[in-house]
Formats: C-alpha cells, structure tokens, sequence
C-alpha cells in the first residue's frame, strides 16, 4: 500500500500507545500486514497479527532476513533484539495498533469522505462512484474488497496529500466491530446499500444487524439509502444517534428525495425515469438485473445530492463498467497464464495485482500489460516514477505500456519495456510467439479496451469449460482450518489434478497459503509440481518402483506401506547416496487397503531403525467411515489404534514423527483425533457430508447451446430412443457428453441445466 506521508517509529509509538525499542527514527511509509508479499523493504513497518490460526512474530525473522527493519509486536522475543538496525513498537494489541495508526493517519485529511455498508454490492457502489467521479477529483479508495478490521485500516493508509475524496468500504460479521471501523473512516456522507443474510448466525436478529451496520454513520452529515427497505428505515428512526443526520432516500414505491419510476427493462439494460427537485432525468443502465439497479440507483442519489451536470450524470450511467469482484485466471497462449484485472487501474490496486502475478511460481518470467493510470492526482512524472520502482521492487521481468503518458516517461522503467500510444497501436505488431512461458498480468483503465488484448491472448476457447473459483477455494481452506487446534498441520491432497479443477493453480495458490504438506497419487504429479516452482513437502501416496530415482531427483516423499516398497526404496536410496531421506509410514487400522498391518510394526521399526537411509516424516493412517455414523464406534476404535502404535514407532525410533489420520470428515467430526496434522482432501474443493453449508462451489461446468429445437410428442430424443416429451416440447442441444465427465445416468430428465 502506498502512502505518501511517512512517520517515525517514534511517532507511531505515540500514535499507538506503543514503546520503541532498538532504531525509533525509522521513516515508514508503508505497512504491511501479510509476510508473504514478495517485495519488503525498510520503509515497510510489519504488524505482527495474531489469530487462532496465525501468529505474524513467526515470520519476523524471515522478513529482517529480506530487508525489513521495522515491526509492531505484542511480544518482544529475545532473538529480535540481535536484529541489528531494527526498531520495534511494542503494544498490548497489534490489530488495535494498526486501527490507531489508520485513525491518526485519517485525522490528518479534511478532504470529505463516503462511507459505504450492506450486505451486498458495497464493492460495486464503490467502484461505479470512482468511474462516476473519478475524472474531476483525485479518488482514493478501498482497494479490492477491503472493508474487514484489517482491511479497513490498509484503505485508509492510502490518503495522501492529492486526495480529493475518500471512498471506503465497511462490513461486519459480528456485533461489536462497527465502532472500530466508524472511528478510523468518520465518514461525511454514508451509503446504506441494503440489508440480506449474510453473517446473520451472528445477530440476534435483522434489526440488530441493521443496528450494527448504522453505527458507522454516527456523526455522518448525511445518509444516503433506499426507503424500499422498511427494516432499514424503521431502525433509522429508531436511532437517536442519527437525529443529527439529514437522511437522504430514493425509492420506486415510496415518497422519497428522489423518485424512480417508469423502470422498463430490456435485454442487458434498463431505463428508468428518475424525479428530483421537480426535474425529471431519463437514465439508461447497461444492466437489467435487480442488484445492478439497486447499486446504480444509490450512485445515482450520491450525484443528485452532490449537484454533478446532468449530461455528466446520463453520460456515466449509461457507461457504468463490470466490476470484476476477484481477478480473472486464464490459461493463455504458449503455455502462458493470464491474469486479467483490466477494469480499472491505479497505483494501489496495481500494488496488489502484481502481488498476484508473483505467485504464479509455475512461470518464472512476469510479464505486466499496463495502460495509462488516468485520474491519479499526480503529476505524470511523480506518478510513473512511482510505477517503475513498483515494477523493480516486485521483480517484474518486462513492461509493456500503452498510452501516451506512460510512453512518454518510458525512460523511468530499468526493465525492459515496449511501449505503445494506443491499444490498436500494440495489437497490430502482436506476434504470439513474443508470449511463452510466462506470467501475464493485464492492468488497464476501461478506455484501453484491453478485452481486445486478452481475447489475442487467451487460449481459443471450447464451449465446454470447468471454471474454478479459488476464492472459494481459499473459503474452504480456512473454514477446515477453523476446526483446527492452534499448531495443527495441514496436508493437502492435490491428487488427481486437484480432483478435476487444475494442479499448479491450486497448488500454488495453497503454497502461497502456506499448507504444510502436499499429497498427490503419483510420482509424475509430483514432478510436475516441481517443474511449476512448488517448494512445498510433497508425499507420494502410489509411489512405483520405476519411478524411485526421479522422486529422489524431485524431492518427493514416498508412502512406505510394505516390506517390499521399503527394502526397494532402501535400495534406490544407497544408489543414490542417501542418507535420512523422509518417507511416510501407513498403517492399516481397518480401512485394510495398503498399510503395514499391527502386528509388523516391530519389525518395520527394526528395520527402519538398521537401515538408516529413511528419516521417518510422518506416520498416518486412513479412516474407513469417518462420513457416517453408524460407523463411529469402528472410527473411535481406528483413531485409539492409531494412538497406541503410533506411539510405538516414536519410541522405537527415538525422534518424535508426525502423525495424521483425520480426512475431511474426520477433521469435521472427530477433533480428538487431530494429533500433529490432519489431511484434507475433497472438502477443499466443497463437498462435505457434515456440514455443506459451511462450504463454497468451487467448480463449475459451464457450456453453450448450440441448437434450440421443437419435439412433438411420439418424437424420440436421443439413444435408444430413451427420451420420450409427453407434449409439445423445445430441446436444446448442449456439446457436453460422458467423454467430458459427465455421468450417462443423468440424462433423461435426472439431470438439470442451469440456462
């Protein structure tokens, strides 16, 4: 995150409540939450957040060793104080340094400020009032989504002396949290956008989530929101603290300050007719459905109530760009991935984007596709100043910029670059073969039309795709971590190509996430991984004899679940030359597939403990019926086994082992059988008999229609004549069939489509 303005530790000690110690005149100008950024630097001060399920002074060392000598700690640990040049604010609470600091910071602008809350389309308000205003004043905004207790304070840092107006994003998912945020944004105008389900597990009802949510507009001038929404309204009367506050509504059915009617939808647009101060405004939206038209009509209220030219107002609505809510990752030309954020661009979103771009591990080159960064405050030569140390700092490999501006400070970059005046310009001496393994990033404002770049270097798409959403991915991760004790490992299984949904994607997305271990069925999945630039433990759950030397060419870890596969991988390993190689020891406790039976445990770690050239990782077994009930005797009998010999084997072999039994239901049901890690597996990718709702769908299958007919009845459909409409009836031919997975027993009318 970029600001412009820096403080001396010893400043933000003061601001924070903290005590220095070691260099407090540190100039920080940056913070930095997530040890995983790939570029640090000493201008970066890293708080040290802790949770359930992280703690950030793990990470401390590793970031000194980076470059970065300033940090916010709950706990002065004895090895940072041989940390030569560092300085340390010591606090009760890190999260509640960082708010501090964002408070003190914020205070220091008087440039108005929009708060936006709801339950839905805070981003999307967010991003169309930038593309509504953003020509005529300096915007700085909430990147991304971020509106949480951590990210809300991240926002903020980005004020900066060409600030013309704030825009800032706040969500809740608990009572209590509001008055965090309220205190750091204080915003002047606020945006109520709407009230639906979502955290409601945590409210006592829809009134008090309402509640919660109004409490960021204590102190607002003036609050805009929709009187369609009667528990909305009916709170904010309800709430003494608003009394000051001049409420400032549209609605379709209600008397309101500004009046919507006349809504005629068409096909991808909407016009509507909307009444304000005795003038009437005829506005066309490029959307039709209804969330789209909430999100547009608040847009709309903002700039009625802020006076924007009428022309300027039917002029931007009718251009209002999609928002692309997480960034787009494609498969693209000559082996490239492709990584399209091209609806917007700034210096704070490009920061974050290109964070993305560098965990691509699978491509060591990176290649940033950006335009000219319009509206930015700054003058052209600041600014792009500013992008050519971004772009060094994050070791991007090459440059390609499009725009005039950007051409013309072409000089700033030290990497090398091509530079083009326009987007036409750059498409007519494309050439596909000057892309080839390699990470893409496209960054660029709506104007450039970069959807004419990616569609050159996107792969030619089929009608039929699986369309991954790691985000939810990312959900599910964290919600099986949630069930875990602090200090439990994860492994998780990327067998199979991720059980369908891509292997280096997501296994280097869980890198990035910092899983603990990798599993995959076979030594070439395995090797593949290394090829994309996985770093992480990998175990081998089939390992074949054949394929001994080029696991131990790839570092990849072997399951040892018989005498056979021990003597031959010993064997492997002396030709080799070595010496403590890690291996994963199974048991069969009942599943009675591969595993060492109970009773050759003795033996086993006779042997292991004689032949020296295997270090024992990790020892597991598999449970046979963790997903059901009427099983959970035999399961409890498993888990105890599991126990006892496990126990023996680190006896025998003198050094403690990690040990593993729990599978995704397991990690759900049994939590007294997590022992050292646990193995997730199918529910990362959403699929639980416990708890489904606590997941997220994370593949889809997407196709196209290719034809659209008419059936009569006693006309058949189909092989074997199987598909009989009993009344006049339109079939629509989709080009997907059992060769692409789908299961044959889903036709004749088990299956469904959504159209």
């Amino acid at each position: 995150m970029f600001s412009m303005i820096s403080y001396t530790l010893e400043e933000i000690a003061a601001a924070t409540g903290g005590r220095t110690e070691g260099e407090a005149g540190l100039a920080i100008s940056r913070v930095l939450t997530d040890s995983r950024t790939s570029v640090v630097s000493d201008s970066f001060l890293f708080f040290a957040l802790t949770g359930l399920r992280h703690d950030g002074h793990r990470f401390i060392p590793e970031l000194y060793q980076r470059g970065l000598r300033a940090f916010v700690v709950s706990e002065m640990r004895e090895q940072y104080r041989s940390m030569a040049g560092a300085g340390f604010i010591l606090v009760g609470d890190t999260l509640r340094a960082l708010q501090e600091l964002a408070r003190f910071h914020r205070e220091r602008f008087t440039c108005p400020v929009i708060g936006i809350t709801g339950s839905n389309g805070k981003t999307i308000v967010k991003e169309w009032l930038y593309h509504c205003l953003g020509d005529s004043i300096s915007i700085t905004r909430s990147p991304k989504s971020y509106n949480s207790q951590v990210g809300v304070p991240l926002s903020l840092w980005n004020l900066d002396s060409s600030t013309g107006l704030g825009i800032f994003e706040a969500g809740i998912s608990l009572p209590g949290e509001m008055k965090n945020l309220q205190r750091m944004i204080r915003p002047d105008t606020g945006i109520f956008t709407n009230i639906g389900d979502a955290h409601q597990e945590n409210f006592a009802g829809m009134e008090q989530k309402v509640a919660e949510k109004l409490k960021l507009f204590y102190g607002c001038r003036t609050l805009i929101f929709c009187k369609d929404h009667q528990v909305i309204r009916k709170c904010m009367e309800q709430t003494p603290e608003l009394s000051g506050v001049m409420l400032f509504s549209w609605s379709v059915t209600a008397k309101a300050d500004v009046q919507i009617a006349g809504i005629t939808r068409d096909t991808g647009s909407t016009t509507f007719k909307a009444i304000y101060r005795d003038s009437s405004y005829d506005i066309t939206i490029p959307y039709s459905d209804s969330a789209s038209i909430e999100n547009a009509m608040h847009c709309l209220s903002l700039m009625l109530l802020i006076g924007t030219d009428r022309e300027k107002i039917v002029t931007k609505m009718a251009d209002l760009p999609p928002v692309a809510m997480r960034l787009e990752q494609k498969s693209a030309i000559n082996r490239c991935t492709l990584i399209n954020d091209s609806y917007n661009s700034d210096i704070n979103s490009l920061s974050i984007a290109l964070d993305v771009l560098n965990r691509q591990v699978q491509h060591h080159r990176k290649t940033l596709i950006l335009s000219d960064i319009l509206q930015s405050g700054k003058q052209s030569g600041e600014l792009y100043s500013m992008v050519a140390s971004l772009v060094h700092d994050k070791g991007i490999s090459r440059i390609i910029g499009i725009g005039s501006s950007i051409s013309e400070n072409a000089q700033l970059f030290t990497v090398p670059g091509d530079f083009y005046n326009t987007t036409d310009e750059f498409i007519a001496g494309f050439s596909p073969e000057k892309f080839s393994d390699e990470a893409i990033l496209l960054k660029g404002s709506r104007r450039y039309e970069f959807e004419k770049i990616s569609s050159l270097l996107e792969h030619k798409k089929h009608t039929t795709v699986v369309e991954v959403n790691l985000d939810a991915l990312v959900h599910n991760l964290n919600y099986f971590r949630s069930l875990l004790k602090p200090g439990t490992r994860t492994m998780v299984m990327v067998k199979a190509l991720s059980y369908g949904s891509g292997r280096h994607e997501i296994a280097g997305l869980l890198q990035f996430q910092r899983a603990d271990y990798l599993g995959v069925a076979f030594a070439d999945e395995g090797v593949s991984l290394r090829q994309a630039g996985i770093t992480l433990p990998v175990m081998v759950m089939n390992p074949e004899p054949e394929s001994f030397d080029t696991m131990i060419q790839f570092r990849l870890e072997p399951e040892i679940y018989s005498f056979r596969i021990l003597d031959m991988f010993h064997k492997a390993l002396l030709r080799n030359q070595e010496i403590g190689y890690p291996v994963h020891l199974k048991i069969d406790t009942g599943m009675h597939r591969m595993g060492f039976l109970v009773s050759e445990v003795k033996t086993m770690c006779r042997e292991l403990v004689r032949l020296k050239t295997m270090k024992v990782a990790t020892v597991f077994s598999h449970l046979a019926g963790s997903d059901e009930e009427v099983y959970d005797s035999f399961t409890e009998e498993q888990i105890d086994t599991f126990g006892k010999v496990s126990a023996l084997i680190t006896d025998a072999l003198g050094y403690p082992v990690i040990r593993h039994i729990l599978n995704t239901s397991g990690i759900e049901r049994f939590p007294a059988g997590q022992f050292e890690m646990v193995r997730l597996g199918i529910g990362l990718y959403g699929i639980s008999n416990t708890n489904p709702g606590k997941l997220r769908n994370v593949s889809t299958l997407k196709s196209t229609i290719l034809q659209i007919k008419p059936v009569l009845p006693g006309e058949t459909v189909g092989y074997s004549r199987r598909g009989r409409p009993g009344k006049p009836s339109l079939i629509a031919v989709v080009p997907v069939g059992y060769a692409d997975g789908l299961d044959r027993r889903l036709s004749n009318g088990k299956g469904a489509f959504l159209v």
